[in-house]
């Protein structure tokens, strides 16, 4: 019984970890499945190159710019502004570079998690690799003829991914060519995966060596962040629903979820026309905007009109 709690506290503060693990595996099964079911090499000459390329790179800049846009803070940063508080002492602009600076690092360390996943996935199981470079291998492995000529060489390279192409007397050279291209792609895919590795340990001992916090501190102001944002995310989900059932029972006169409701209002057709349509931000003014139609109408119309009582007929209320 007290597996799963030790387990549990053992987790907790390492989301960012368990996040970035679970995008890893979930890189490496969708490039699986991607591989599977999509990559088909043309085996032409001057097509393998760009083919086997668009795999390699499409997907991952794909994934980087998702990485980007799903994270909160690259958003925080677009429209961020300095607040009116700060503009009232002098601007520090080394301290605010650094932050920034600081910030995107942060941001793309996160957003390259997935897209050189896919890298190093590809690069290790070679395919991609093999396709896109297989016509540009040097001659002294090619044991054919040597009287054909070079563009000649290149179109029979260029079929050795497929081997239904190959003709049985370059069985052994393509077996040659394509276990010499496995053999580059995969010493590549194990050297990005090092130096990313080494890359994020020598990040992580400096950040910590040039931070003006102890270890606990940190982890102190990690919780803290944490939960900052959690309960700062409750109170704004609650806050913006009992601001929005304010201007909703101004229009229908009740509010919604109550069990006894003695009379609604019903709305005009002028009301109605005042709500519909695209609803955009409104500066109302320098501190405040409006942010639906209801929440504009609420504001400058009254709460008269037709009610109408559950259990009784129709009555017109009106401000004297």
């Amino acid at each position: 019984m007290t597996f799963l709690p030790k387990w549990l506290t053992f987790l907790k503060g390492k989301e960012v970890v368990i996040a970035n693990a679970v995008i890893a595996i979930l890189t490496i099964g969708g490039q699986q499945l991607f591989s599977f079911f999509t990559f088909s090499c043309p085996c032409h000459v001057g097509q393998n190159l760009i083919y086997g390329l668009a795999f390699l790179g499409a997907p991952a800049l794909i994934l980087l710019v998702v990485g980007y846009a799903l994270n909160n803070q690259t958003w925080r940063l677009v429209t961020g502004k300095r607040s009116p508080l700060q503009e009232e002492t002098t601007p520090n602009r080394l301290l605010q570079c650094k932050l920034i600076c600081f910030v995107l690092c942060s941001i793309t360390g996160r957003a390259l998690v997935a897209p050189v996943t896919w890298l190093a996935v590809t690069l290790i199981n070679g395919s991609y690799y093999v396709c896109a470079m297989s016509e540009y291998v040097s001659v002294h492995y090619y044991g054919a003829n040597p009287n054909v000529t070079a563009s000649e060489r290149r179109r029979m390279l260029a079929a050795f991914p497929c081997s239904q192409l190959v003709p049985p007397e370059l069985s052994r050279a393509r077996d040659e060519v394509i276990l010499l291209l496995r053999y580059q792609s995969q010493v590549a895919g194990w050297l990005l995966i090092a130096v990313v590795v080494i890359t994020v340990f020598l990040s992580y001992c400096l950040a910590s060596c040039f931070s003006p916090l102890s270890f606990l501190h940190f982890r102190y102001w990690s919780s803290y962040v944490h939960n900052e944002q959690e309960l700062f995310d409750e109170a704004t989900d609650q806050h913006s629903r009992l601001y929005a059932m304010q201007h909703v029972r101004k229009f229908f006169g009740f509010v919604p979820g109550s069990e006894n409701v003695k009379e609604i209002r019903i709305p005009s057709l002028r009301e109605w026309q005042a709500i519909s349509g695209l609803a955009f931000l409104k500066r109302v003014d320098e501190e405040h905007y409006d942010y639906s139609l209801l929440h504009d109408w609420a504001l400058k119309e009254s709460a008269n009109g037709k009610y109408l009582k559950t259990d009784e007929d129709p009555v017109i209320r009106t401000q004297f």
